[in-house]
């Protein structure tokens, strides 16, 4: 699954890398929960950073992609619930000026 994960983030970067300049390619973050994982990038958009998420748990499952536009010092929180008597885990994806920045963060809750 991962490596289709990959494959698709890969496809859709190389998709849209044609729109930008050399100096505006997005940046990839990869994205691990565990069984979900994926790869988030950003532009740079008029309105803020446009950030998209896509994750996916196994080959069997359609991935979900999350999309938002960060002002700055906006964030988004990522979170799979963990199997019985295991903690969640989560990611938060936080702009920092002009750069998106992906980190470990505490679960809400099971």
């Amino acid at each position: 699954m991962r490596t289709l994960i990959g494959a698709l983030a890969l496809i859709t970067i190389t998709a849209i890398t044609p729109a930008f300049a050399a100096d505006e390619v997005p940046a990839a973050h990869r994205i691990d929960l565990g069984d979900v994982s994926g790869v988030a990038y950003y532009t740079m958009a008029p309105d803020g950073l446009k950030v998209v998420a896509t994750l996916g748990a196994s080959s069997d499952t359609a991935p979900v992609r999350v999309a938002a536009t960060l002002a700055p010092a906006q964030r988004i929180g990522l979170s799979v619930p963990g199997a019985e008597g295991t903690a969640p885990r989560a990611v938060d994806i936080v702009r920092d000026g002009d750069r998106i920045l992906v980190m470990v963060s505490e679960p809400l809750s099971n």
